[in-house]
């Protein structure tokens, strides 16, 4: 199985070896710099992407501040859904970190998967349910975690994001402010 055939197995579930190869044909390999933009917010989401190497940063401009609402990373999707799948707006912008290498779907190719593919209606259904509880978590985590806990907890599962992405960011990320975020750093590294 080749490195997209698992990504999309990951979040897709289990598909047949030969509908595996149909859907992974309708990709391909694209390239963004460090700081150019996968989507601006107000524009369409034309495509689907799954991170081959390199970081996204899926972020907000609101009145006074940036919201970073995830760092996406090597094996993670990326478009923002909502445009995506029903055609709106995006409201996220999403940048380069670094020289980032992706597996990108169009939106065309991505509507004729339903044609190719018999169980592809099933399959995207499992797939908004799992991002939907992939959201759960993260509001549960922010809900039911001091700040602390949060940042343990992010710690432990993403430790590279550290010493690779500025900290404001995953402070963002993570609902604190950068002072806040500094302040259980230092502690965590006493």
């Amino acid at each position: 199985m080749t490195e997209l055939e698992l990504y999309i197995s990951s979040y897709f579930g289990v598909i047949e070896p030969n509908e595996l190869e149909i859907i992974s044909s309708l990709f391909e390999v694209t390239t963004i710099s460090k700081g150019d933009w996968f989507l601006k917010t107000g524009k369409q989401a034309e495509q689907l992407s799954f991170i081959k190497s390199g970081m996204l940063r899926i972020f907000v401009n609101t009145k006074d501040k940036e919201v970073t609402q995830w760092i996406s990373t090597k094996g993670y999707f990326v478009t923002d859904l909502s445009s995506f799948v029903l055609d709106t707006p995006a409201r996220w912008n999403i940048q380069a970190l670094v020289d980032t290498k992706l597996f990108s779907i169009s939106k065309e190719n991505y509507k004729k998967i339903g044609d190719l593919v018999p169980k592809w209606h099933l399959l995207e259904k499992l797939f908004i349910a799992k991002c939907f509880t992939m959201l759960e978590d993260r509001i549960f985590s922010h809900l039911s975690m001091s700040a602390e806990e949060r940042y343990d907890f992010f710690y432990v599962n993403n430790k590279e994001l550290f010493h690779q992405v500025p900290l404001q960011y995953l402070a963002s990320l993570l609902g604190m402010t950068p002072e806040t975020f500094s302040r259980i750093r230092n502690k965590q590294l006493r």
